[in-house]
């Protein structure tokens, strides 16, 4: 088995089947890894024999960008800045500097450059694609999402349904490059909406979020929603609505499981692989409001959108 490294949903993954009292080898076989992996992984990260996968992963995280092999001495990167701004590309740059007995690689050149276009500046504009990177390559990842707030302090009332107006919240994406639906659903009526935005950014997120719910204000507690940097406003949306928001764990969409069913639904109606740019805000409107006047055994074959209305108006 080749070597991995472990995956921060990997490690929720661990924590739950420890707790279930599952032998090491049998995690393990689990989750794919050798087991060497994973006893290294509990000898690193047990806090007084307690392994916390948050903890864990940061620990981790935090390592990788203190190892020896992710620091590039100033010097050299002077260098990098030097052959770029004459034009050369970041495999020239890699390909000679590797011969030369200093190696670095054309991956962390192209992170390098998509890190200082971020911060305002320019060696992007000396490569020959421009912006675009035309190398497979690592991608520089967006920031995380700053004060995000864990499912696991969300309140005991939301996980039975016994409220009204606590909703999850989700995107379904059309084509590569088409745009995206955000899609969002009350958790004791079933009652769905939708809506068409141009791109999955946090900004458009935000903005159709607050837009859906903002009618509906005084019937929203919560919101849960993945872990998508999509939802990196997810502070502004709060505040909007006067609401809290807490987000599933990693590779956890059973924690959102309401919102996935009803966007197998939207599925009949917006096909996977939808270009959306062909598809209307008529036909979104369509499909929200045959989702959400079908009978659902959930409710005892009554209609989302009648049961929705009967608790706003009662609450």
């Amino acid at each position: 088995m080749s070597y991995q490294q472990l995956t921060e949903g990997r490690r929720y993954q661990i924590s739950t089947l420890l707790e279930l009292g599952i032998s090491i080898s049998e995690i393990a076989q689990k989750v794919k890894y050798h087991r060497a992996t994973v006893y290294r992984e509990l000898k690193r990260n047990r806090i007084h024999n307690q392994y916390c996968p948050k903890h864990a992963h940061a620990s981790s995280v935090s390592r990788r960008k203190t190892a020896h092999k992710y620091r590039i001495p100033f010097e050299r990167i002077e260098f990098v800045r030097l052959l770029l701004c004459v034009d050369w590309s970041p495999e020239q740059i890699a390909s000679v500097l590797t011969k030369a007995g200093t190696s670095i690689s054309h991956e962390w050149i192209y992170r390098y450059i998509a890190q200082d276009k971020r911060q305002g500046g320019k060696l992007y504009r000396h490569l020959r694609q421009g912006h675009n990177r035309y190398r497979k390559g690592l991608k520089e990842k967006a920031p995380t999402i700053k004060n995000a707030v864990s499912i696991d302090e969300r309140p005991s009332i939301v996980d039975n349904r016994e409220r009204f107006g606590d909703w999850e919240v989700d995107t379904v994406l059309g084509k590569h490059g088409t745009g995206a639906i955000v899609t969002i659903l009350e958790r004791k009526s079933r009652f769905y909406l939708a809506k068409k935005v141009t791109s999955k950014s946090a900004a458009e997120v935000t903005k159709a979020t607050i837009d859906m719910l903002m009618p509906y204000k005084g019937c929203v507690h919560t919101m849960t929603a993945d872990n998508g940097r999509k939802f990196a406003g997810h502070q502004e949306i709060a505040e909007a609505l006067d609401a809290e928001l807490y987000f599933a764990h990693p590779y956890s969409s059973w924690e959102r499981g309401a919102n996935e069913n009803a966007n197998g639904l939207l599925r009949q109606y917006v096909k996977k692989g939808t270009d959306l740019r062909t598809v209307t805000d008529d036909n979104i409107q369509f499909a929200q409001s045959r989702i959400n006047n079908r009978p659902k055994k959930f409710l005892g074959f009554k209609q989302p959108a009648v049961i929705f209305k009967e608790m706003a108006m009662a609450a």
